[in-house]
């Protein structure tokens, strides 16, 4: 069986050499400080527009198109419901004994 010594040496080596004891994440965390403005972003200067960013026009198309494609198979999405599977089934018996339906 190995010694623990050499790793305990080599563990101690590597701390006194700069390592780090927080493994994953090498130090103090890193987040953006709060600025006051909405979303981070400085209000342009009167006159001037907002610049958009490359992704942004992607994203909007990306979310509203897929809400609109979602409201769109929703709406014609087929009744499979019980009570209207009922409604058929009894309009066709209905039907088949000659009764008017109305």
């Amino acid at each position: 069986m190995l010694s623990t010594t050499p790793l305990r040496a080599l563990r101690v080596r590597v701390y006194q050499q700069g390592g780090s004891k927080r493994f994953s994440s090498h130090g103090a965390p890193h987040y953006n400080e709060p600025t006051g403005y909405l979303f981070g972003e400085k209000p342009p200067a009167p006159g001037q527009k907002r610049v958009k960013e490359d992704w942004e026009n992607i994203w909007y198309i990306g979310m509203f198109g897929s809400i609109g494609l979602a409201a769109l198979l929703l709406y014609y999405k087929p009744d499979t419901s019980i009570q209207g599977w009922a409604l058929k089934e009894a309009k066709t018996r209905m039907e088949a004994r000659g009764e008017k339906v109305q």
